[in-house]
């Protein structure tokens, strides 16, 4: 990988982290482009994504001293409660992590077609969010669980963690001035989780260049992201998001018929 391979996947990733797009089907498609196998990837793909996490922990800072300084009164408050739901969401996607995750592992290998398809079950997602109007309901336990659901299947390449959180939120009536925070904040947790998880399972060795490389990835990750996560917040809120469901068609479409 190059510096103008790693400054584009980058830019992608920070992007499509917080865009209801798809990061994982888009970077499939990049790589695939490129003729950049997944291997050799490897501290690049944590890297991004760790970068990804520290522009949410930039954009969310207040909310997140908030939510800590009310944890740290050691009484059962709003922020503990809102935690709480953070935990509950995360549930599913760390039983996935755990029990299945040779199996969704073994789903990145470049398979146009798959990656394809299931941008256009994003698409479809994101269209039934933009179809519902209800949405005067705060997020509960159970809403919490249900939208964690949401994320575990999100781990499909070609699926949006983001889309399919926020349209999750939006199909049980949730305020969407929230969705977007919880949707953002729930992801935390399980990225970091997974990305220390590799690192130490891992027997790779980061060798030559590759560093290099892999920090402007990873700079190029955070701008991106930080711009990004910024932009959804207001997307959510002007119900916007139908657009991104005609983008994922589309890109879908022609992902199967001519990407290979």
């Amino acid at each position: 990988m190059n510096f103008t391979e790693a400054i584009v996947l980058g830019i992608l990733q920070g992007l499509t982290e917080f865009l209801p797009v798809s990061s994982s089907g888009h970077l499939e498609i990049v790589q695939t482009l490129f003729g950049i196998h997944p291997e050799a990837s490897f501290y690049f793909t944590i890297a991004v994504h760790g970068a990804t996490v520290m522009s949410t922990l930039v954009v969310f800072r207040k909310e997140i001293m908030e939510l800590l300084a009310g944890a740290f009164k050691f009484k059962m408050n709003e922020e503990v409660f809102y935690l709480l739901k953070i935990l509950v969401s995360i549930v599913p996607v760390g039983i996935i992590g755990l029990f299945f995750r040779y199996k969704i592992e073994a789903l990145f290998n470049g398979n146009m077609i798959f990656v394809g398809s299931m941008l256009l079950v994003t698409s479809l997602i994101l269209l039934c969010g933009h179809l519902i109007r209800k949405r005067d309901r705060s997020i509960s336990f159970r809403d919490a669980f249900i939208i964690g659901l949401a994320q575990a299947v999100a781990v499909i390449p070609g699926i949006s963690r983001s889309g399919s959180t926020i349209s999750t939120g939006l199909i049980l009536g949730n305020r969407k001035d929230e969705l977007a925070k919880f949707s953002f904040l729930m992801v935390l947790l399980p990225v970091l989780g997974a990305n220390f998880l590799e690192i130490f399972e891992s027997n790779k060795v980061l060798v030559g260049t590759q560093a290099s490389v892999i920090l402007i990835g990873a700079l190029a990750a955070f701008i991106s992201g930080y711009a990004a996560c910024k932009l959804m917040i207001n997307i959510v809120r002007k119900s916007k998001m139908i657009w991104f469901s005609v983008y994922c068609f589309i890109v879908g479409l022609v992902t199967i018929l001519f990407v290979r």
